[in-house]
């Protein structure tokens, strides 16, 4: 099979002003579809996500989770958080990071599905549904697909794992035609009977057997209980711009706070390529991140948001940077590998969406005979009684997914997020301050090296790691300022995969998705 005409890292730009992106085009083609035939973002990205699920498994899917961010052409904005909260049955020992113990909290992709398709039809008179927006990756998971860079990478990485992961043997390939017909079936399903079909119908009675018979604590009851929260953005301005996070218990705020610690030190004064400038980025990360073990899901803990937000606290962490020195960094690192996809339609209406399963792979668990991987999000949670992350019945975990949208003028300008985890704040802050203070399109931010502050799957040191080809005079400059670097590839996987679209103010939009992916953008 053979992409479309649109590049994965060249920018497109496109007048009439509808986009998609995603990381793999097969995915961004289904979005495409529905945005040529009158539809809205919102179901672009219904399509897009669901094609997506099926063509990046080890990434996201339907025993995952979704983080939606969206807006009209009037900046009315808003956030759906379609987060599995934790069943009924808990640990009180350490969680593992695998296998059916690991599956502590329910999938609530599908239902968000559900309530992000209610806010279309009420408010921006979106007419499609499941019926339709499911058939590409329906088709998809029946016909087959060439598996793809990232998935044939990851499965390789975990080659010496998916033996002893319950479900999991048959499920996917590392090279060649992906064919998933259970999953076909399970889709097909959701598509006649609806969202709720999950968690209440027959199917959802089907995946109670598979959870237990893999041995899961998750019950019928947890399942049916699942529900997407609807909740207002957070919100941070900078150089002009108003960035719109999801709440608490995502690190959206993490991503806000950087920005604002920013906003401090004349970014614009640094050149994108001097130590100068990636030393002032890594500071602001690292006193964003001093404050990260304080969020947690607000309706079990105090909501931080205000505090952490605070314009004087903001400008006293700024005021912390000593700008020749680095901070040192031994903080705790949290695993995570998400998708990002955003689009926006003709009527400037947009949304951006990161879809999980926690770990590559997720929890390694197929649920008996419906083609689903269920994540392994509930290994976020901790034990410790004293923290506010601490796993209880019906509580939503810290969550590492926070997609973006920059406001200018009070209208959408800037769609945007990332995969991987602790990165996610890091190179969210990198891209933003890239298109914001030096004015890049969104093709040459997106190829411009990355940093990624402290520990990773494959790297057990609290390094900075960049990619080489941030040169060598900036490596040892930031060296001397006392960062112990590691230098990685350039494009390398551990800069995740990243996504923009921007919207000038005239209406033009250009945008690009990762070249470390396999997708990119459709502008039509």
């Amino acid at each position: 099979m053979n992409s479309p005409a649109t590049q994965t890292n060249e920018a497109e730009t496109s007048s009439c002003g509808a986009a998609i992106i995603s990381p793999h085009w097969l995915a961004s083609e289904a979005g495409a579809k529905v945005l040529r035939r009158g539809g809205n973002a919102i179901e672009a990205l219904v399509a897009a996500g669901a094609a997506l699920a099926v063509t990046y498994p080890h990434f996201c899917g339907l025993g995952g989770d979704a983080v939606w961010l969206v807006a009209d052409e009037t900046g009315k904005a808003q956030t759906f958080l379609g987060i599995g909260q934790a069943g009924s049955v808990v640990p009180e020992e350490d969680i593992p990071l695998r296998g059916a113990a690991s599956t502590l909290t329910t999938a609530c992709l599908v239902d968000s599905w559900e309530k992000v398709l209610a806010h279309s039809a009420a408010e921006w008179s979106g007419s499609e549904s499941l019926s339709t927006l499911l058939d590409d990756a329906i088709a998809l998971a029946d016909d087959g697909f060439e598996v793809s860079r990232s998935q044939a990478f990851w499965y390789a990485f975990r080659n010496g794992e998916l033996h002893s992961w319950e479900g999991f043997t048959g499920l996917f390939r590392s090279s060649g035609i992906q064919r998933q017909p259970a999953l076909g079936k399970t889709l097909d399903a959701i598509a006649r009977h609806g969202a709720r079909e999950f968690y209440e119908g027959a199917l959802a009675r089907r995946i109670v057997a598979g959870l237990e018979q893999a041995g899961s604590p998750l019950s019928a009851s947890d399942l049916a209980a699942t529900q997407t929260e609807i909740a207002p953005t957070i919100r941070q301005r900078y150089r002009g711009t108003i960035l719109l996070a999801p709440p608490p218990p995502t690190q959206g705020i993490t991503t806000l706070a950087i920005m604002g610690v920013l906003n401090h030190l004349s970014m614009t004064d640094f050149p994108p390529d001097s130590a100068d400038f990636y030393h002032r980025l890594v500071e602001a990360v690292k006193q964003a991140f001093l404050d990260r073990d304080t969020i947690a899901d607000p309706r079990y803990s105090v909501n931080v948001s205000p505090e952490l937000l605070d314009p004087a606290r903001l400008a006293a962490k700024a005021a912390a940077i000593n700008p020749d020195r680095a901070l040192p960094w031994p903080q705790p690192y949290r695993h995570g590998d998400t998708a990002l996809l955003a689009a926006v339609d003709k009527k400037g209406r947009c949304a951006s969406l990161l879809q999980s399963l926690y770990f590559d792979w997720g929890s390694g668990v197929g649920v008996g005979d419906t083609g689903i991987l269920w994540q392994n999000r509930g290994a976020a949670f901790s034990t410790d009684p004293a923290s506010p992350n601490v796993i209880r019945p019906g509580k939503r975990p810290f969550y590492t997914l926070n997609p973006g949208l920059a406001l200018k003028n009070g209208r959408p300008h800037l769609i945007y997020g990332t995969q991987g985890a602790d990165g996610q704040p890091q190179t969210l802050s990198l891209l933003l301050s890239l298109l914001i203070d030096h004015g890049l399109d969104p093709a040459t931010a997106l190829s411009r090296p990355r940093f990624l502050l402290g520990r990773t799957f494959s790297d057990s040191r609290n390094t900075l790691k960049i990619e080489e080809n941030a040169g060598l005079e900036t490596v040892t400059a930031l060296a001397a300022m006392g960062h112990e670097i590691s230098t990685i590839d350039r494009l390398s996987p551990l800069g995740g995969q990243a996504g923009i679209i921007r919207i000038g103010q005239d209406g033009a939009i250009d945008g690009a998705h990762d070249p470390r992916s396999d997708g990119g953008a459709i502008l039509l």
